[in-house]
């Protein structure tokens, strides 16, 4: 007979969490994952940070040798990380810097953490690394400080790789511009615009909210949009599709959305992103480069969505006039198809999942997928 004094609790002696791998998430929820990570800053406050991170990991991962591969999962991975932890916890050097050294791993192009950070001073205080007596340019910086930082960049490091989930699977975008683009029948000049286009895409969060397949047809859709936009028609060339033809297909239903499993209203709201990114860099263009937040050593910077950008913006990689971009917005805008419905079968995280992040009390299991994909295995 049970003890009628018999407490029923659970000893709290280990406690087991499930933590899911999301590669991508939907709008709604990026949006209120951001908000919450958000704090007491403003969206421009936010959007100023964020782009000056991508800009540090620009001129950082150029000056390094970083391929492009390994620079755009380093962005990417700076902007998943903060929809699971706030920004005034955090400085943007050092969750870029640790989004550079897991990239850097992920792709096999792999730096020590020392040797980024060297880089990284250089950076920041070029002053300092003109006055260097080194062959190599490095910053005699005091041996503490250099390994205080290093410390810290490994503590963001496991914060990194908790939020993928030790998912070590990056897809890029840039392989499939190329290949949509033979199918498509582009020219290489517009497939070419298409690929700086994707590159410039990973200043924002496209990149976490639609595979890569997608967001290249949307880049390939903006930048034959831009390409035939108040443009004299160019002469037919046998075995290519025009500008004009490219734009019209991608921008309406039809079997090509069967054909690249891709929705019409998904390359619009990307190549809304990405031009939002031309017309504010191109509204800063002749702003001054600030020595503490260095612009990307790329001529093909550009700036996220809706929002007033960095100081030091660069041109916008296409040669086209703020007001024409903003024309052909508008047009854009004018023709834009009604938002599709996400469906989401099963909850995909939960409210509280950040703060089962880094911590050392309790069992967390990281499974690489999905509610949906990764309880289909068990």
């Amino acid at each position: 007979m049970m003890d009628p004094n018999y407490s029923q609790e659970v000893p709290q002696f280990s406690v087991s969490h499930i933590k899911y791998h999301l590669p991508y998430f939907t709008p709604a929820e990026v949006d209120q994952l951001a908000d919450k990570q958000r704090g007491r800053l403003s969206v421009t406050q936010e959007e100023k940070i964020r782009q000056q991170a991508c800009g540090f990991i620009e001129a950082v991962g150029a000056k390094i040798g970083f391929p492009r591969k390994t620079i755009a999962t380093a962005q990417n991975l700076y902007h998943r990380f903060h929809l699971y932890f706030q920004r005034k916890d955090f400085s943007y050097y050092d969750v870029a810097l640790a989004a550079l050294y897991v990239s850097s791993k992920m792709h096999d192009t792999l730096k020590k953490p020392r040797e980024i950070l060297m880089v990284a001073y250089a950076v920041r205080f070029p002053e300092l690394a003109a006055k260097s007596k080194s062959v190599a340019g490095e910053i005699d910086m005091d041996p503490a400080t250099v390994e205080h930082d290093r410390q810290r960049l490994l503590a963001v490091e496991r914060l990194i790789l908790e939020t993928v989930s030790f998912n070590f699977t990056s897809r890029l975008p840039f392989p499939y511009v190329i290949k949509a683009g033979k199918a498509l029948r582009a020219s290489k000049k517009l497939t070419k615009l298409a690929w700086r286009l994707a590159i410039d895409s990973y200043r924002s969060l496209v990149n976490l909210e639609y595979p890569p397949h997608v967001v290249a047809l949307g880049c390939l859709y903006l930048a034959a949009s831009l390409s035939s936009f108040e443009q004299a028609p160019s002469p037919a060339r046998p075995g290519y599709a025009s500008s004009a033809e490219i734009a019209a297909t991608l921008g309406q239903y039809g079997q090509w959305e069967k054909q690249f499993q891709a929705h019409v209203q998904d390359l619009e709201e990307i190549a809304f992103v990405v031009i939002d990114l031309l017309v504010t860099a191109s509204q800063n263009a002749l702003a001054n480069t600030s020595p503490v937040t260095p612009s990307s050593p790329s001529p093909h910077t550009s700036r996220s969505q809706h929002r007033q950008a960095l100081a030091q913006a660069q041109p916008p990689p296409v040669p086209y006039k703020t007001d024409q971009l903003i024309r052909l917005k508008i047009l854009m805008r004018e023709h834009e198809h009604p938002p599709r419905q996400w469906e989401i079968a099963v909850p995909r995280y939960e409210e509280n999942e950040a703060s089962l992040l880094g911590r050392n009390e309790g069992t967390v299991r990281f499974l690489f997928g999905p509610p949906d994909v990764a309880d289909g295995g068990f």
